[in-house]
């Protein structure tokens, strides 16, 4: 296990709280995320934020190649002495958003998979790049603020129910694997965590038939909770949609007028975001 106090001190290594820098030092919690992996040979492993590599050695030693993605030059000689031994990881220093994923994994002819202590400032962008890029992932299994993993998880109709419940659930299925105390992390965030595995399905991404209207369908109905269906889609800028089109489609889904975004299931809004665009593709829009 690697002694993250001592190559700090002598790395001269400070962490940058803008950058989310927690790094885990809990043997069993690494051990538990490796597993839920369900990691072997064939598989090529993404992993954003290594930090100094205490995750990245452990999933190296099951995975036939980790691709170790961290945005911080400062931590990449202590990553490159951690992770040294190791001919089946490779280092890359960049920001996650800005990589060219397909490129990296082009060629590799098994299973994809990202498990990540994501940094909890970018977790919603990342996690949304991963799951509507057109990439052969099969399963991401994340470490993330525990709030978030309860939006991740959570039920149509309750507080935690919302955009990235929508988004995530309608291309994965997410599960709250177990929950990790504040007190494994150097330094210590103002926060306790939880390890989430999404299977990503291609069988629901197929469900969709526009993706970006699905999205914007989805970031108007959650704008302004307190909006029904009728106002917060009839007025989006981004939607070409009208209260009369609206009116209609809801009718179609025995929708009442007065429905908010927080009310309707996953499938509805795959439903709803699929009328929307066939209506598009007929012209019929204002």
């Amino acid at each position: 296990m690697i002694n993250t106090n001592e190559i700090l001190t002598r790395y001269s290594l400070r962490l940058t709280k803008t950058l989310g820098q927690n790094f885990l030092t809990d043997a069993n919690i690494i051990r538990k995320i490796t597993d839920a992996g369900e990691i072997s040979e064939k598989d090529l492993v993404i992993e954003v934020g290594p930090g100094i590599g205490a995750l990245t050695v452990s999933l190296a030693k099951k995975a036939g190649k980790v691709i170790a993605i961290e945005i911080d030059r400062k931590l990449m000689p202590a990553l490159e002495e951690t992770t040294g031994s190791f001919d089946n990881i490779e280092l890359v220093n960049a920001d996650v958003l800005k990589v060219d994923i397909s490129g990296l994994i082009d060629g590799w002819p098994g299973n994809v998979k990202v498990i990540s202590n994501l940094p909890y400032y970018v977790t919603t962008p990342i996690i949304m790049m991963f799951l509507e890029g057109n990439y052969p992932i099969e399963r991401m299994v994340l470490m993330v603020q525990k709030e978030v993993a309860q939006r991740i998880t959570a039920a149509p109709k309750t507080k935690d129910y919302g955009a990235l419940t929508v988004g995530v659930q309608a291309l994965g299925i997410p599960k709250i694997l177990f929950n990790v105390s504040r007190n494994c992390f150097i330094p210590k965030p103002e926060v306790d965590s939880a390890v989430v595995r999404i299977i990503i399905s291609d069988e629901l991404k197929k469900k969709i038939i526009d993706h970006r209207i699905f999205h914007e369908c989805v970031k108007a109905a959650f704008s302004q909770r307190r909006k029904t269906l009728l106002n917060s889609l009839g007025s989006s800028p981004f939607l070409d949609i009208d209260r009369e089109t609206v009116r209609e489609l809801l009718s179609v889904l025995n929708l009442k007028e007065q429905t908010r975004g927080e009310e309707l299931s996953v499938d509805q809004f795959v439903l709803l975001s699929n009328l929307i665009a066939e209506k598009t593709a007929q012209g019929e829009m204002r």
